[in-house]
């Protein structure tokens, strides 16, 4: 099968205790979300008890990490830092054991607080708006996960207009990495987000997912989210809850041209798609074997 192999800088690593070869091997991230307005699970998963079994849930389905968020990136009402941790923090010490955690975060003084609880991952889908994220993550044994946008959180931004789509944001992360190692995060500590969706139309997230070879070109380990997403459903005119087909292709297709970590709402068929791809790429054996034997 053809595929990518991204140059990558230190694929060897360990996250939240768990070792990765990254050359051969794709981690599967669930979203577990305690807001009331997240663009898929509209607040599902909110009180406190419904988190902790999807938590749970999760990580019997297959997830290797579950990243735990407190404040949608999108538009709304303002979230305190004090409110934000009262959500993520119970999350992250329930999950504790069961897979490596992440925190979807754009603040440091949340970040800190999450690594201090137990927390492998930092995922800030700000891109080091706050470089003291960056200093957060720095001296700690967590990974970050640097993401390109081009709003600040919780900011509308209409019509985003590139040149390039795709050299615009490969050239957002290589500055936004040089910006993290120049504040003292290790290099085996970093990894890449394309962000689609993220201040991107449709046609612009669709080029990035055809030409993801440029961006896993970065070579630190590229995270692909596109679970449910509305390039999916603006391609497919498929609704919410209706893109779980479109979002396993994409998955596979990222996966195919270098992505190494996959975001995701449907964590069973997810996995089920990343262990087969893995199994057909040679990167994985089968869990048994018995036809024709």
């Amino acid at each position: 099968m053809s595929h990518y192999e991204p140059p990558l800088i230190s694929a060897h690593r360990v996250i939240g205790g768990r070792s990765y070869d990254f050359s051969r091997q794709v981690a599967v991230m669930a979203i577990v979300n305690r807001t009331p307005d997240s663009f898929h699970d509209r607040g599902r998963t909110f009180a406190l008890a419904k988190a902790k079994e999807a938590v749970t849930a999760a990580a019997e389905a297959g997830a290797d990490w579950i990243d735990i968020g407190g404040v949608p990136f999108a538009p709304g009402p303002e979230v305190s830092v004090a409110e934000e941790l009262d959500r993520v923090l119970p999350v992250v010490q329930a999950a504790q054991g069961l897979a490596v955690v992440s925190v979807d975060t754009y603040r440091p003084e949340v970040a800190r607080e999450a690594i201090r609880a137990g927390a492998g991952v930092v995922n800030d889908t700000s891109g080091l708006r706050d470089v003291r994220m960056a200093e957060a993550v720095a001296g700690t044994d967590a990974t970050l996960v640097i993401t390109h946008s081009l709003a600040a959180p919780r900011t509308a931004y209409p019509s985003p207009r590139y040149g390039d789509v795709v050299a615009e944001v490969a050239a957002f992360l290589r500055s936004r990495v040089a910006l993290a190692l120049e504040h003292g995060v290790r290099p085996e500590q970093i990894i890449v987000d394309p962000g689609p969706d993220l201040n991107k139309n449709t046609r612009h997230t669709l080029d990035i997912t055809r030409r993801l070879p440029e961006i896993a070109d970065i070579g630190h380990p590229l995270l692909a989210a596109v679970s449910n997403k509305d390039f999916i459903g603006e391609t497919l005119d498929a609704g919410q809850g209706e893109r779980l087909s479109g979002t396993l292709a994409a998955v596979v297709f990222c996966v195919l041209n270098g992505a190494r970590i996959v975001r995701v709402h449907d964590v069973a068929a997810t996995v089920d798609a990343v262990r087969m791809t893995e199994a057909m790429l040679g990167f994985r054996e089968p869990a048994y074997l018995r036809h024709n034997i």
